[in-house]
C-alpha cells in the first residue's frame, strides 16, 4: 500500500508537552477504569489519525511488554508508515474476516491514560444506546481539529543519567539512540529521525525509558493555525545601576507579574513604546519571543460584570435547604431543583461549584443555548474568574480546540457549555448542573447519534460519582416522574371524561395523535395527584439517589408576574383587528410613559407566515418541500422575498396569483417582522430590538443586541422562542405573548408540555426588579388548560393532566418512542422501502395493539413494541427528497433490542437513506 507522504506525526491532545513513559506500569486511579483483567488482553480496536480512514476502526495485537488501556494515545504502523492512533476498545476475538497473521503489533504507547477515568465507557454507551457506531460518537465528542498533527520527539534527562550510562544499556539500539541524543546540541530529536537512522529504535527507546534516561513528549502543532503573540520575559535584575528609572519601572512591573507577560499587555501597562523594550533585550534584561496565545471566546472576554467580582449572595430558607442537601450528597444523586422563574437557581448553583472547586475538582454547567446566556457566561466569570471554559458550536474551530486543549490540561475547572459540552473532558469531575434541563435544544433530532445531553449527563455523573443537578421552573415530565415517582391519588372522572376525544384523536391520528384536544376536559383536583413536599417546597427523596428540592417563591420576597389573559375573539367583535389588543395597547403607553421596558413574544420569525389569493385561495409553497413560503419584509427600504424555512428557498413575491392572475394577495399570520413593523404604525416613539434567528446570525449578535437591551438603548425586545432562555433583566415589567394558539395547535404529542414550558417561561422575565410585573396573553382559546395553568402559575395541575393522558396512550414518560425515518427522492421507492421494514420489524414486535389478553397493566406486552406506520412525516417532502415514518413504542424500563441500522439499511437501495431516532422529541 503506497502513501502520498512520509511521517511519524501523532495527534495532539494536551496543551503544552506531554510526556509519556512507554514501558512503565499504567496507573490512572486504581479502579476508576475498571479491574485488569487477569489475562492480558491481546486484541484492541483504534482509531488511526490518517485522512480517510475516519469511517473506521482498525485492528492490532497488544505486545505482552505493552499496557495498554481505551483511551490510550498509540504509535502504530499503519502501511509502511508510523502513525498516531487512540485506543478505543478491546476485542474478545478477531472478526471471522481477518486472519491473525494480518494483524500487526501496536509499536509503542506514547501518552498512558489522557482522557478522564470511565470516559471510553461513556462514549460506548451512548453508542449503544442511541444505535449509532462508535466512531459517529468520537467525532460527535471530540472537537474539530483535535487530531491535527503534531510530531512525536525525544529527549534526554540529562539530570538522571549517571555517568558511563552508554555501557550500562544492554541493547545496541538503546546505545545509538542515547549517543546520538548526547551528541544533539538539545539532546532532542523527532521520533521520525531516530526510527530512520537507527534499527529496532523501538525495543531501544523502550529499554532508555524504563530507566527513564529519556521522555517522549508531542510537540505542538502549528495547525489548525495556532495564534503566535509575542511575549515578554524578565531575565536581568531590576535594581542595576545602568538602568534608567523608567527601565527599572518596567522590569518592576515585569516581576510583579510573575516575570512574563504579553508584550502588548505589557506596552499598555507601562505606557511605553516597543522600541524601550527592544533597548531592555539589548541589554539583556528581558527575552521578546513568540509565543502561542490559546484564543479566548468572546464570552469570556465580556462585560463588565466579570471585571467587577462577585461575592455569594445570602440566601433564600429555601435556596439554603436546597444548598445542604446538595453540599451533603457524597457521591452519584440526581437532584430536580424546582425554581419558580426568579427564585435564585442560579445562585444555588454556584454557591454548589465553590466547595467542589476548593476540593480542586472541576464542575460542568450545561445551558441550552450558550449564546442566549451572556448574564449567565458572565456571573460566573465574576464569581469564578479565570478558572472557566467555553465550549460549544458557535466558537471557532481553533476556540474549541483551545477550549479542550486547556480541559485536558487541567488548567481550567469549570466548564459552560451547550449540548456538545457534555463530552467535555474535565478531570476529577464533582458536579454536572443542567439549567433549564427541559429545554429541547438538549436533544440532537438530525445527525446520529441523536443523544439527549440530559440521559448522558446522568451516566457521566454515575461514572464520575457526583451529583447531577437539574434546575427548572417548568420541568419536563421525565424528568418529573423519574425523581418523584407516580403521584399520589388517583385521575378522577373529570380528567378521564376530557381524555376521551384525545384517546379517539390520538388512535385515528397515527404517529401524531390528539393529546392536546384530551386536555380541554373539566379541571380535577390536582391536590389528590401531588405529594405534599412537591406542593410546599420541603426537600425529600424520592427514589434511590433522586432529591426534590423546591424553590417555591422569588427572591427578595417578589411577586410572580399577574397574567392577563385577553381573549381576541372580544377584540374583534369590538372591531379591533391590530395584532395588538386593546389591554396590550395601554401597557404599551403606560411602558413609554414610565420609561420601563418589555418583551413581547411571538412564536414565528418573518413578517407573515404564508401569502394567499384572496381571489382563489391559491398559497404559495417552496417548490422543494411541502411547506408555505413565509413572506419576509425587514423594513420599508429592504426588498420583499419569500422564504421557505426548511430548505432556505427564496423568491420575489409575484405581482400577481400565478394560479388564476388577480393582484389580490394577502399576507396571512404574524412574525417577528411584522410585529416590529405595526409598533412602527402605532407607537412611533418605542425603540424596539428584533431578537429572533434573522438578527442573531452573526458571532457575538446575542450578546450585542442583549447588552443594548440592558443598557436601555430600546423599549421593546421583539423575538421568538430564543427570548425565554437565560433572560434577568430586572428593568423588565411587561411581558407581551402576541398569539399563544400558535404554540398550542401543534400536531404532536409534547404540544401541550412545550406551549405551558414556553409560555411560563416568557411570562416569568417579567417582575424581576423592584417593580411588580405583569404579562398579556392572547388567544383565541382562553379556556385551554395550557392557558388556565399559564395564567395561575400552576405547573402541579398541569403536571398531572399531561402525565394523565401521556399513560393513557403509553407515550413516554410511560414508554419509550424510536423513530425511523426513510427518505430519498423517489415517492414510491421511499414508500416502497418504508413497507418493506415495516414487514421486517412487525414480527419481530409480535403486538397484538391496544387491549390484547398479552398486555400488562400497563398496556405492554412486556417483551415486545407497538408498530405504528409506515406513514408519511408531517412535512412529506423536505429540499425534494421524501419522507416517511415508521413509528415503535416500547415499555418504558425495557431494553430495546432492534436490529442495527446497518441491518436494517440493507433492506432498502442504495439511494434510499434510514435514520434511527432513539427517543425522539419531536414525530414531525
Amino acid at each position: 500500500m503506497q502513501y502520498e507522504f512520509e511521517t511519524s506525526d501523532l495527534p495532539l491532545f494536551s496543551q503544552g508537552t506531554a510526556v509519556a513513559e512507554p514501558g512503565r506500569d499504567y496507573d490512572a486511579g486504581g479502579n476508576d477504569r475498571g479491574e485488569r483483567p487477569e489475562e492480558p488482553r491481546q486484541w484492541i480496536e483504534v482509531l488511526v489519525d490518517y485522512p480517510g480512514t475516519e469511517e473506521k476502526l482498525f485492528t492490532y495485537r497488544v505486545p505482552p511488554e505493552l499496557e495498554v488501556q481505551p483511551g490510550d494515545i498509540l504509535s502504530v504502523p499503519f502501511g509502511a508508515q508510523q502513525l498516531g492512533a487512540i485506543a478505543v476498545r478491546f476485542q474478545e476475538r478477531l472478526p471471522a474476516s481477518l486472519p491473525e497473521n494480518r494483524v500487526r503489533n501496536i509499536e509503542d504507547r506514547v501518552i498512558a491514560g489522557y482522557f478522564p477515568p470511565n470516559y471510553w465507557q461513556l462514549l460506548e454507551r451512548v453508542a449503544e444506546y442511541y444505535y449509532a457506531p462508535l466512531l459517529q460518537v468520537i467525532r460527535t465528542a471530540l472537537p474539530p481539529g483535535l487530531l491535527a498533527r503534531s510530531q512525536r520527539r525525544i529527549r534526554l534527562k540529562p539530570d538522571d543519567i549517571p555517568p558511563g550510562a552508554v555501557e550500562l544499556l544492554r541493547g545496541q539500539a538503546a546505545r545509538q539512540i542515547l549517543t546520538m541524543l548526547e551528541s544533539q546540541k538539545n539532546g532532542d530529536y523527532s521520533w521520525k529521525y531516530l526510527r530512520g537512522k537507527v534499527r529496532n529504535a523501538a525495543s531501544g527507546l523502550r529499554e532508555l525509558s524504563k530507566r527513564e534516561w529519556v521522555e517522549s513528549y508531542l510537540e505542538e502543532p502549528k495547525t489548525p493555525n495556532a495564534q503566535l503573540k509575542s511575549a515578554t520575559i524578565l531575565v536581568g535584575s531590576a535594581n542595576d545601576p545602568d538602568l534608567t528609572l523608567r527601565q527599572r519601572e518596567i522590569l518592576q512591573v515585569l516581576r510583579r507579574r510573575g516575570g512574563e507577560l504579553w508584550t502588548s499587555e505589557l506596552l499598555q501597562i507601562c505606557h511605553t513604546s516597543s522600541s524601550t523594550l527592544k533597548t531592555l533585550e539589548k541589554k539583556g534584561y528581558v527575552v521578546m519571543s513568540q509565543q502561542e496565545k490559546l484564543r479566548t471566546p468572546a464570552d469570556l472576554r465580556g462585560g463588565g460584570a466579570s471585571q467587577q467580582g462577585d461575592a455569594p449572595k445570602t440566601l433564600t430558607p429555601a435556596q439554603r435547604g436546597a444548598l445542604e442537601v446538595i453540599n451533603s450528597l457524597d457521591g452519584y444523586a440526581q437532584v430536580l431543583l424546582h425554581g419558580v422563574t426568579g427564585s435564585g437557581k442560579t445562585e444555588v448553583y454556584m454557591q454548589a461549584i465553590a466547595p467542589v472547586i476548593e476540593q480542586r475538582k472541576s464542575a460542568l454547567v450545561l445551558v441550552p443555548e450558550i449564546g442566549l446566556t451572556p448574564q449567565l457566561t458572565d456571573r460566573f466569570l465574576a464569581r469564578f474568574g479565570d478558572k472557566i471554559a467555553i465550549y460549544h458550536s458557535n466558537l471557532s474551530q481553533g476556540e474549541r480546540y483551545d477550549s479542550w486543549r486547556t480541559m485536558l490540561g487541567g488548567t481550567v475547572q469549570i466548564v459552560i457549555g451547550t449540548r456538545s459540552a457534555i463530552f467535555a473532558p474535565l478531570p476529577n469531575l464533582g458536579i454536572i448542573v443542567l439549567d433549564e434541563e427541559f429545554d429541547s435544544s438538549y436533544k440532537e433530532e438530525q445527525r446520529s447519534p441523536t443523544y439527549h445531553a440530559r440521559t448522558v449527563a446522568k451516566w457521566r455523573a454515575e461514572l464520575a460519582n457526583c451529583p447531577l443537578i437539574l434546575g427548572s421552573a417548568t420541568p419536563s415530565l421525565e424528568t418529573w416522574l423519574e425523581v418523584n415517582g407516580e403521584v399520589n391519588g388517583e385521575i378522577t372522572g373529570g380528567l378521564s371524561g376530557g381524555l376521551t376525544g384525545g384517546l379517539a384523536g390520538g388512535l385515528a391520528g397515527g404517529l401524531t395523535g390528539g393529546l392536546t384536544g384530551g386536555l380541554t376536559g373539566d379541571r380535577f383536583d390536582s391536590e389528590l395527584l401531588l405529594s405534599r413536599q412537591a406542593k410546599t417546597g420541603q426537600p425529600k427523596t424520592s427514589k434511590a439517589n433522586s432529591y426534590y428540592l423546591s424553590l417555591p417563591e422569588r427572591i427578595h420576597g417578589r411577586q410572580m408576574p399577574s397574567v392577563e389573559v385577553v381573549d381576541m375573539r372580544q377584540e374583534l367583535r369590538r372591531g379591533n383587528r391590530s395584532i395588538f389588543s386593546q389591554s396590550l395597547q395601554e401597557a404599551l403607553h403606560q411602558l413609554q410613559e414610565r420609561r420601563q421596558q418589555g418583551i413581547l413574544f411571538i412564536h414565528r420569525r418573518g413578517h407573515s407566515t404564508f401569502v394567499s389569493c384572496r381571489s382563489c385561495g391559491y398559497v404559495m409553497e417552496c417548490p422543494h418541500c411541502d411547506v408555505s413560503l413565509s413572506y419576509h419584509h425587514n423594513h420599508q427600504e429592504a426588498t420583499e422575498r419569500l422564504l421557505c424555512h426548511y430548505c432556505g428557498y427564496t423568491q420575489l413575491p409575484p405581482g400577481q396569483c400565478p394560479s388564476c392572475g388577480s393582484r389580490y394577495f394577502k399576507h396571512f399570520g404574524s412574525g417577528t417582522q411584522k410585529v416590529v413593523e405595526q409598533l412602527a404604525k402605532h407607537f412611533p416613539q418605542l425603540r424596539p430590538i428584533r431578537f429572533d434567528s434573522d438578527t442573531t446570525r452573526t458571532k457575538g449578535s446575542h450578546r450585542q443586541l442583549l447588552t443594548r437591551f440592558a443598557n436601555q438603548q430600546a423599549d421593546l425586545l421583539i423575538g421568538t422562542q430564543m427570548l425565554t432562555k437565560g433572560l434577568d433583566l430586572p428593568q423588565v415589567t411587561l411581558v407581551g405573548v402576541i398569539a399563544a394558539d400558535g404554540l398550542l395547535n401543534l400536531a404532536e404529542y409534547r404540544a401541550a408540555e412545550r406551549a405551558f414550558q414556553t409560555l411560563s417561561q416568557v411570562v416569568g422575565r417579567a417582575g424581576r426588579g423592584d417593580e411588580p410585573g405583569r404579562a398579556i396573553v392572547q388567544t383565541y382559546t382562553p379556556e385551554h388548560p395550557v392557558i388556565r395553568a399559564v395564567q395561575s402559575h400552576d405547573y402541579e395541575s398541569f403536571v398531572a393532566m399531561e402525565l394523565a393522558a401521556r399513560s393513557a396512550l403509553n407515550y413516554p414518560p410511560y414508554g419509550r418512542l424510536v423513530l425511523l425515518g426513510i427518505s430519498g427522492r423517489d415517492y414510491q421507492l421511499v414508500r416502497s422501502s418504508a413497507e418493506r421494514l415495516a414487514g421486517v420489524l412487525r414480527p419481530l414486535g409480535q403486538n397484538t395493539g391496544f387491549g390484547s389478553p398479552d398486555f400488562g397493566s400497563s398496556g405492554f406486552n412486556q417483551n415486545t413494541y407497538e408498530l405504528l406506520g409506515p406513514a408519511p412525516a408531517g412535512i412529506m417532502r423536505i429540499a425534494n427528497r421524501y419522507r416517511w415514518q415508521i413509528l415503535l413504542k416500547f415499555p418504558p424500563d425495557v431494553a430495546i433490542a432492534l436490529p442495527s441500522l446497518e441491518e436494517l439499511r440493507a433492506y432498502c437501495p442504495t439511494e434510499i437513506s434510514v435514520t434511527m431516532n432513539v427517543d425522539p422529541l419531536s414525530l414531525a
